[in-house]
């Protein structure tokens, strides 16, 4: 397996370091046991010494208690070391996450960044708990018992020789047949968690459309593809157990033929004869468990590469050692940006773009879908760096400052709006978590949403399910809204994040940014010229480009984007009344 993830054992070394010395130490009175057996049979029984028989019968009591005591704590010392590897593989992963980029994410699917903290960091666990268990137990056992052999019968342990490479390398081999189909079953695992959370996320569109046979078939595509790999390397894998039998009962035969010999030429007693066969099945089980190991390895192997992938990951936004770690004001400078999402040389989304926005000012902006008006926001609080050119904050590029002085400043209710699962309470308070009761509900007020909370049964304490589906478009909105001012922000962004709410409720919602928060820089993405009409400046983006910037009465008169969008929804308005 990787090194890179052994440095996630950490503070589990000494049970990982323990568990396989219990392991030797349980080895040792395993391969003593057969020795012992054959001392009662040889000399207790062979001269009817019961006196012998009971003091030898007593040592192989306290072997095999000392055997399971060993075992059973090299088993606790192996479950503990492999269940904290985990724990911290799946620390370690989610960790680094949270430090990525929008682009970063971008480079991983939601199912396959799922598949690779549970599937994945499962095979490692028990490939791990495996290793230090059985790795350490195999070797061990098949050299003892192969000394105890030699010691007993030299041509019983030259047969050895012969055996354990041609039954070990015919078991590895079957093990290396099966490793390519376990590696295919695991990329289309990130295929079968993406259809099952497609199919949840989007359960009312699938209903809606009447669409459950068309899902199903899909999920029964991919879910019978992962049964055919799986089988495919099952049914090779099937090879290990007969081929060990008929290699168990071929060395039982040759050695009860060399011992049965050698019984009768008076070199070897009743006794040895059965201790021998009992090592013989302790070496070929060990082997057996040797192949177990292996394909688990390489099960896990695949499962190591994709985690590794998420931890060399590099995130492209880290803070330099002299971050600015005061935001002053709101203002915000756009200086020749270009942005691509594929990075340089790839398309632009936006181009060339030059604006200057002053502190405590509210800025419209509008443009027809795919205008990249949310891409035009999220460089502001650095979700995605600039191509070229700067993006400026109070005078000081977003680069420069401290990533999370920087966001704590700048409140972005993105366009998919997302509620967690907790109470109305919890969900505000993800703007300021030691935010008293009061202060949430003075930000609900401001977002107009104080009314509906205050109706439900419970309250500020009803809970909201995953995903927030317990509420309206309209509500979910409004909640968002109110979180994001609980941060007290020097910038407000709202994605389009009114489109669900009447046209009355927006008005309230500006009124009260006016009235309330002066002082905060608000950028309002809208597709109703009303949300943005009052505003102090309108920003029109067509194809990635300011296409118009002033006030509504200075784009009616100038820009003819902006003035067509205004007589289709104010003119248009008024003919339906």
């Amino acid at each position: 397996m990787n090194k890179k993830l052994f440095k996630s054992i950490r503070e589990y070394k000494k049970e990982s370091i323990l568990a396989p010395i219990l392991v030797i130490l349980e080895v040792l009175m395993e391969v003593l046991i057969p020795l012992e057996m054959a001392k009662i049979i040889d000399v207790g029984i062979a001269n009817g010494d019961l006196g012998y028989i009971v003091q030898r019968g007593v040592i192989l009591v306290i072997m095999a208690m000392l055997a399971l005591f060993f075992g059973v704590q090299a088993g606790n010392m192996a479950a503990v070391a492999a269940a904290g590897y985990a724990k911290n593989l799946r620390h370690d992963i989610f960790y680094k996450v949270q430090d990525f980029s929008f682009k970063n994410i971008d480079h991983f699917s939601t199912s396959g960044l799922v598949t690779r903290m549970t599937t994945d960091i499962t095979n490692v666990q028990m490939a791990y708990m495996m290793s230090i268990r059985l790795l350490a137990r195999a070797p061990i056992m098949i050299l003892l018992s192969w000394i105890m052999t030699l010691m007993i019968n030299v041509k019983i342990a030259l047969l050895f020789l012969v055996v354990i490479p041609l039954l070990g390398g015919t078991l590895l081999f079957i093990a290396k047949k099966a490793h390519p189909h376990f590696i295919k079953v695991f990329d289309e695992y990130d295929e079968l968690n993406n259809s099952v959370q497609e199919n949840v996320n989007a359960a009312r569109v699938v209903k809606a459309f009447v669409r459950e046979d068309y899902e199903v078939n899909k999920f029964h595509g991919v879910s019978d593809y992962v049964y055919t790999l799986f089988t495919k390397a099952e049914k090779i894998v099937a090879w290990n157990s007969p081929v060990l039998q008929f290699m168990m009962y071929a060395v039982v035969i040759l050695i009860a033929l060399i011992g049965g010999r050698s019984i009768v030429f008076g070199t070897m007693e009743t006794g040895e004869l059965t201790s021998v066969i009992v090592y013989a099945l302790q070496i070929l089980m060990s082997l057996n468990m040797v192949t177990f190991v292996f394909v688990m390895i390489m099960i896990a192997e695949a499962s190591t590469d994709r985690i590794t992938e998420v931890l060399d990951e590099v995130p492209e936004m880290q803070d330099k050692t002299d971050a600015v770690k005061e935001v002053k004001n709101g203002e915000i400078v756009f200086n020749h940006v270009d942005f691509s999402y594929a990075g340089e040389g790839g398309n632009l989304s936006l181009k060339d773009v030059n604006l200057h926005i002053k502190s405590g000012q509210t800025v419209g902006i509008i443009g027809g879908t795919g205008s990249a008006k949310s891409t035009l926001v999220q460089m502001i609080p650095r979700l995605y760096d600039v191509t070229s050119g700067a993006v400026k904050v109070a005078g000081v590029d977003v680069r420069d400052y401290n990533l999370e002085v920087l966001r704590d400043q700048v409140s972005m209710v993105l366009q998919k709006n997302v509620l967690f699962s907790g109470t109305i309470y919890e969900n505000i308070r993800w703007g300021d978590e030691h935010a008293s009761d009061e202060e949430v509900k003075r930000v609900c007020r401001l977002a107009q949403a104080d009314g509906f909370v205050s109706e439900f049964p419970e309250g500020y304490s009803t809970m909201i399910v995953q995903g927030g589906n317990n509420v309206s478009g309209g509500q979910k909105q409004r909640l968002c809204i109110a979180r994001a001012l609980l941060k007290k922000p020097k910038i407000l962004i709202l994605d389009d994040s009114t489109s669900a709410v009447d046209t009355k409720t927006d008005a309230l919602i500006r009124k009260a940014f006016r009235e309330e928060i002066p002082d905060t820089t608000k950028i309002i993405i809208a597709q109703r010229v009303s949300s943005i009409e009052d505003a102090d400046q309108i920003i029109v983006l067509d194809g990635g480009k300011i296409a118009g910037v002033g006030t509504s009465e200075e784009l009616l008169k100038t820009n003819a984007i902006y003035r067509e969008v205004y007589e289709s929804q104010v003119k248009g308005g008024e003919e339906d009344e």
